[in-house]
């Protein structure tokens, strides 16, 4: 994470926001630990990413050596600190595009700083979404074998998530926020939201969308956490994948309780419940993806961060014009399971509707069409998935 100071030729910048609870390094090219610190941490980082003619979408690709080669790997161009409230909003204000939209990501399990920063500028990168990024990167040692400190260090972040976001969301430059997570740190902007809703009544309504990837949460917990959101709560979308062996062993070790990444959203009773819910499910469980415990497809998926990126570019809502992204992809999602073709190819641009309001009507109106209707209550879910056999 040593800043190089400098862009390489025909690299691509990429700027945002990183928000850590982590302990400070006393090396500076490793910036911050996986230890817990005293309080809530912001830099301004800039990063180059090498051009896309020498890179594969949805990969990082790391120096092998230091300094790094800036025509084929990620590198840190800069770091600024942000050590007051005004230095932030001046920062945010200063980058917020015309969408007037915040992209929030909370990272996995096993992940060191510079692992949550640099995966998340390929997200951005890749997708191109419209959005300033931000990243919250909790203490994570990075390692396998510390499951339950990385676990706990979600539980000791959670006032701070919630305390970045509620400040975003009150930033009058800000439009929309979105929170993406992944794995674990799906737990950790959860029960922010959940505090959130609980402090204040309801979850901040600038926070308009929730989009869950490989969440490794109990399908009974979520269905309580859901509950506390209220009657407006945020929509949402999963991204779940039935290979994923990552969740299959945290399943292992969690009560053989079954989490949240791995339903079937064909099967009952997730199918009705989530349906009611108004809850986007997007299966990749067909979806090959390079990741061996198939638990980062979200990201590592070319054909997915495509889809993502090529509908938000074009501004292009649902149309027929998708059918056949859904066959291409071999993916199914909440409402296609039982039809290949045009239901399919529609369902499968959920994505899409994560970042414009325009594109998600939009969508909902074809989801009736096909005779498909996603629902606008949450409370039958608890009753399904807490009757799920454990």
């Amino acid at each position: 994470m040593e800043p190089v100071g400098k862009l390489g030729d025909g690299a691509t910048r990429v700027d945002l926001i990183a928000a850590t609870t982590r302990a400070p390094a006393a090396d500076k090219a490793i910036l911050f630990t996986g230890e817990r610190g005293s309080g809530l941490m912001l830099d301004a980082v800039t990063i180059s990413i090498p051009p896309d003619g020498k890179r594969e979408i949805g990969q990082v690709q790391w120096p092998k050596k230091l300094p790094p080669n800036l025509q084929k790997d990620f590198a840190t161009v800069a770091v600024e600190p942000i050590e007051t409230k005004q230095e932030g909003v001046k920062w945010l204000a200063g980058h917020v595009p015309k969408s007037r939209r915040v992209l929030v990501f909370i990272h996995g399990f096993n992940n060191l700083y510079e692992d949550a920063v640099y995966r998340f500028a390929q997200i951005v990168h890749d997708s191109k979404a419209d959005v300033v990024p931000v990243v919250f990167t909790w203490p994570s040692r990075g390692s396998v074998f510390d499951y339950a400190y990385d676990k706990e260090s979600t539980n000791y972040s959670r006032d701070a998530l919630e305390d970045l976001l509620t400040q975003i969301a009150r930033n009058p430059a800000v439009g929309e926020v979105t929170v993406m997570a992944h794995s674990m740190g799906t737990w950790l902007a959860v029960e922010s939201l959940r505090q959130m809703a609980i402090r204040n009544g309801r979850i901040d309504p600038k926070i308009s969308n929730v989009i869950l990837a490989a969440p490794d949460l109990d399908v009974d917990v979520f269905a309580q956490q859901y509950r506390s959101f209220g009657t407006k709560p945020p929509h949402f979308t999963l991204f779940v994948s039935r290979d994923d062996r990552a969740l299959t062993l945290s399943k292992r070790i969690s009560g053989n309780v079954e989490r949240l990444g791995r339903i079937d959203p064909a099967a009952e009773p997730y199918r009705s419940e989530l349906e009611k819910a108004g809850i986007t499910v997007l299966d990749l469980t067909k979806l090959k993806s390079g990741d061996k415990l198939n638990h980062g497809k979200f990201a590592e998926s070319p054909e997915v961060v495509r889809l993502i990126g090529d509908r938000l570019i074009a501004g292009q809502a649902v149309t027929e014009s998708s059918i056949g992204l859904g066959e291409s992809l071999g993916a199914v999602a909440i409402g296609a399971t039982s039809t290949v073709g045009q239901a399919a190819s529609s369902v499968i641009s959920a994505p899409i509707a994560i970042f414009d309001p325009r594109t998600r009507r939009n969508y909902g109106q074809q989801l009736l069409l096909l005779g498909d209707s996603a629902g606008n209550t949450v409370e039958a879910v608890g009753d399904s998935l807490g009757t799920t056999a454990k």
